[in-house]
């Protein structure tokens, strides 16, 4: 191997994922250099050596990721007390590995195998390779190789351990607030800027806890341990109870991912309700795989009255492919470009052609963060319909909210 694949296989691993994938490629580099027919990456966990990677250009390989034995039936175990050596060049001329089960089990005839030790000074497991014919061509040389290569696996595993123990506590800390008393619901108010009424609400989830943390910190770390979904339905199931507290003129808009709409769980938690009543906001920074597939899964509740928002409009590229290829009934202008719209000529110039946009494709603007009476001159000047901010109220409980309609 070059010193720069080594290299590179110590640089960007910054998640279990990527972590994984190095191991892999270690594991498929090691076997090819020395002719093996298997290589592998073993834990010991509670007695037994569990197979945590695993490389083999067999169909039908003898081992599989998970698979374990007790250890006392292991080479590994032998390797790591010095009973046996790192290398056997032919196991049926050792007295120890001739008598192992595991010999005519894994069809093992050569076989190589150092410990991998944490920095702790902890033994995490080994890292070995065999063939099923014997090699008498093994030597220190090949062993001083997989050492190297074993501290590098090492440093990696460490840093696997590391992110799995992470994500555990993450994951944690998630179940401990998917619970529907957890998640507040507080209502922003959207103001129809022509009558200065409110037309609807903007839901915003707050978390109950202690000490308190932003719902982007809290569904960020959902969406890392594949609790995303859940947590965004209990919310958006939280939030479209507050419905039946408003008038049947208002709408609530509630914020969703794309996976959400795309897998049909939306639709499904707003089976019984009264689409004409619920917009969906699917924001500039979501990144959507299939705007076709897209179309299709809001098609239904769109032909009952759901309305489609793309929030975040003027903050980069992407608000504006979602614009051209979802044909929303609603754009919201982004926060960015809303503050002090009244003296950047550049932001009112953008917003004016937004505007101009929005009514010749039949779209309803709304701008978003107004927190000066001078910004709101300004986009009532530029026709822009609704708008919502601190300046015209921000996000309460749903008691405060319905007394404000």
């Amino acid at each position: 191997m070059k010193s720069k694949d080594l290299q590179d296989l110590m640089i960007g691993s910054d998640d279990v994922d990527s972590v994984s994938v190095k191991l892999k490629k270690i594991l498929s580099i090691i076997r090819k250099h020395l002719n093996m027919d298997v290589a592998f990456i073993s834990q010991f966990v509670d007695g037994k050596r569990v197979f945590k990677f695993v490389d083999t250009e067999s169909d039908n390989p003898p081992m599989h990721v998970g698979d374990s034995d007790p250890l006392e039936e292991t080479y590994c175990q032998r390797i790591v007390d010095d009973s046996l050596s790192n290398i056997t060049q032919n196991t049926s001329d050792n007295d120890i590995t001739r008598e192992l089960p595991i010999t005519d089990k894994l069809s093992i005839g050569s076989y190589m195998g150092v410990p991998i030790t944490l920095s702790n000074g902890e033994t995490f497991g080994t890292f070995c390779c065999y063939k099923q014919s014997s090699d008498y061509t093994l030597n220190n040389r090949d062993l001083s190789f997989l050492n190297a290569i074993s501290d590098i696996a090492s440093s990696l595993i460490e840093q696997n351990i590391t992110f799995e123990n992470e994500c555990r506590e993450i994951e944690e800390r998630v179940q401990s607030v998917l619970n529907p008393e957890t998640i507040d619901i507080h209502y922003q108010p959207i103001y129809n800027l022509v009558t200065d009424h409110v037309s609807g609400f903007e839901s915003l989830s707050r978390f109950v806890t202690t000490p308190y943390r932003t719902p982007d910190v809290w569904f960020n770390e959902a969406s890392q341990v594949g609790l995303g979904e859940a947590l965004e339905i209990m919310a958006i199931k939280n939030a479209i109870n507050g419905l039946q507290a408003f008038e049947n003129d208002i709408y609530i808009s509630i914020n969703t991912s794309p996976a959400t709409i795309l897998n049909g769980a939306i639709s499904e938690v707003l089976s019984d309700i009264d689409a004409k009543r619920v917009v969906l906001e699917v924001t500039e920074h979501s990144p959507i795989s299939s705007y076709e597939d897209f179309r299709k899964a809001l098609e239904p509740l769109r032909k009952q009255g759901l309305r489609l928002a793309i929030d975040d409009a003027g903050a980069g590229y992407a608000s504006f492919q979602h614009i051209l290829e979802l044909e929303p009934d609603i754009i919201k202008l982004d926060i960015s470009l809303t503050q002090n719209i009244h003296k950047n000529r550049t932001k009112f110039l953008l917003a004016k052609a937004l505007c101009g946009f929005s009514r010749a494709i039949g779209c309803t603007i709304i701008a978003e963060g107004i927190e000066t009476n001078k910004e709101l001159n300004a986009l009532k000047e530029l026709g822009v319909d609704m708008g919502q901010g601190y300046l015209l109220g921000r996000p309460m409980p749903i008691d405060q909210a319905v007394s404000c309609v």
